[in-house]
């Protein structure tokens, strides 16, 4: 890859400046997937290509769902049928190139007493879900009795149990998906920028040339110019839209989802479930290494968007609806080991609740010819990318005559998805595993590290094993850290502690207790390589301590 096009925290600022230095073709304010996938379709089209968030990427939304690239099960009961085509088929194009990080596990769907789908309505349901969603034969549905299912997840409450649907659905990081995505719209050509604040729109005869940016790390301010500017902003489209004076007509109506995190052997599932509560809504428990993580809630909200969190209301509910499913656990607060929250970016219906509003996408154009996508899923950011990018070529082609690629998204292999298919992983864990076998990393560190980085690991292990030999650390755990660290900071715009420690790793969420003993060290070769000062790294460590804190604080 071109060494000036690859998304590094050094080259960050020569990055705002190239955008500042031209008018781009299109600018995208926002850096969450959907924005992500925006800037790569248009940037492999040939448009020029800028991108700007106030965050970190994946810093909203993106990095707080249920981390699944759903095949749309609950939208068939909702009778959209389109919806679950759609995402199913985009579920099959994302594994295709993303096979390191889309996953494909098996989920058990109990069938209870009073529960949300009878026996015949789940048999049926998930056979239409399999064909629409075109689920390979060996990965289709399969029914069990009571026993059977019994068997399947021994852990499962026994007196309601009908039986179950064994079916697959496909487990992410979608933090890692984002970047990802980022890291392959820059290497197609795209100037993308965290920590940089859209904060006010520059207008030429009432419409919209340009953004007043504000990179937030420094305090320098751009001026930053586009033929096109796409509000990209999940939980914030509508504050943008405001500042646009375009705020009229449909809004976003802000839903929180809310999952725990308990060490595995708390609640040692063999495959994920997805349960009912008595309350009518529908769970998932769902294994990740050493951990189990559950989730999730819907509930309106209207607090601070940078910083939604877990109520003890929130934590208790979820515990309790584990603990009616899975008796034996008897989960309890002192079991949780971390949690988060994220916000659903809905289009608002009057009249209905939170778990009925519709999560398709939506376009808004405004008079002054700002364009904004809001709403849709995860599973679908190359479809609403490939729509947005479809609106912008075709004005572009009106008023230039200059004509651009069909989207080609679906064929583009991204970073770190170098494989001939997801079964080749096993033996590249393998492979890697064995270089540095010698010096006590195990199989399953080197396997963790592969489903965070994909065909990009061999990079990390291979600076592992030159730091190992230089002397350059104390250990080969900790050689392996800071490899990681090195690469996160050449490759994917890593600014702060808590950039790497939960957005690049998920550290936070999945191995909490293992950060005390590293963070500091990060903290130093973040301030030593960036050329931070005592004061710029005091304040990153507070605020990674302070995010450190919310993961176990219920209010």
């Amino acid at each position: 890859m071109n060494a000036q096009r690859k998304l590094s925290s050094f080259t960050r600022q020569a990055c705002l400046e190239e955008m500042a230095s031209k008018r781009l073709d299109l600018l995208i304010i926002g850096g969450g997937v959907t924005g992500a996938g925006i800037a790569l379709d248009a940037a492999s089209r040939g448009l020029t290509v800028g991108l700007v968030e106030k965050q970190d990427f994946a810093a909203g939304t993106s990095s707080r769902s249920t981390k699944l690239v759903h095949g749309g099960l609950r939208y068939l009961k909702q009778g959209d049928v389109q919806l679950v085509r759609e995402v199913g088929r985009e579920r099959a194009i994302l594994y295709r190139n993303a096979p390191h990080i889309v996953i494909p596990e098996k989920m058990i769907l109990p069938i209870v007493e009073k529960g949300t789908y009878g026996k015949l309505a789940t048999s049926v349901g998930l056979y239409i879900y399999d064909v629409l969603a075109g689920v390979e034969r060996k990965e289709r549905r399969i029914m069990l009795n009571k026993q059977r299912t019994m068997e399947a997840e021994p852990l499962l409450r026994t007196d309601i149990l009908k039986g179950g649907g064994l079916y697959f659905e496909y487990r992410t990081d979608d933090a890692r998906l984002t970047v990802e995505v980022m890291k392959t719209a820059r290497a197609h050509g795209a100037l993308c920028t965290n920590y940089t604040e859209a904060t006010e729109f520059i207008y030429e005869n009432g419409k919209v040339t340009g953004i007043r940016a504000k990179d937030l790390l420094s305090g320098s301010e751009y001026e930053l110019y586009a033929k096109k500017i796409v509000n990209a902003a999940g939980p914030w489209v509508d504050q943008l839209r405001e500042k646009d004076r375009s705020l009229y007509g449909k809004r976003l109506h802000l839903t929180k989802g809310v999952h725990l995190v308990v060490p595995y052997n708390r609640l040692p599932l063999k495959q994920s479930v997805y349960f009912d509560v008595s309350d009518g809504r529908m769970l998932f428990a769902i294994p990740r290494n050493n951990s189990t993580y559950i989730g999730t809630t819907d509930t309106n909200y209207q607090g601070v968007l940078e910083r939604p969190t877990v109520t003890r209301e929130d934590m208790e509910y979820v515990l309790r609806a584990a603990n009616e499913m899975f008796p034996t656990a008897k989960l309890t607060e002192q079991d949780v080991s971390s949690s988060w929250a994220g916000l659903r970016p809905l289009i608002h219906e009057d009249g209905k609740s939170p778990s009925e509003l519709s999560r398709k996408d939506e376009i808004f154009y405004s008079k002054s010819g700002l364009i904004t996508i809001a709403g849709g899923k995860l599973t679908g950011f190359r479809k609403m990318a490939e729509r947005i990018v479809d609106v912008v070529a075709k004005q572009l082609t009106t008023e230039e005559g200059r004509s651009f690629k069909p989207c080609q998204t679906d064929t583009i292999v991204l970073s770190g998805g170098e494989f001939a298919s997801g079964k080749m992983i096993p033996a590249y864990v393998k492979k890697q595993a064995e270089r540095v076998r010698d010096f006590g990393i195990s199989e399953e560190q080197i396997r963790v590290l592969v489903g965070k980085f994909g065909s990009n690991s061999e990079k990390i292990v291979t600076a592992c094993l030159e730091y190992i030999a230089n002397n350059e650390t104390q250990s080969a755990a900790e050689a392996l850290l800071l490899a990681e660290l090195h690469y996160a900071l050449e490759e994917e715009m890593v600014m702060t502690v808590s950039d790497f420690l939960i957005r690049r790793t998920g550290r936070l969420f999945f191995e909490r207790d293992s950060l005390e003993s590293i963070y500091p060290m990060v903290a130093d070769e973040l301030a030593n390589k960036l050329h931070a000062d005592a004061e710029q790294k005091d304040r990153d460590l507070k605020a990674f301590a302070e995010e450190y804190h919310l993961a176990k604080t219920f209010q």
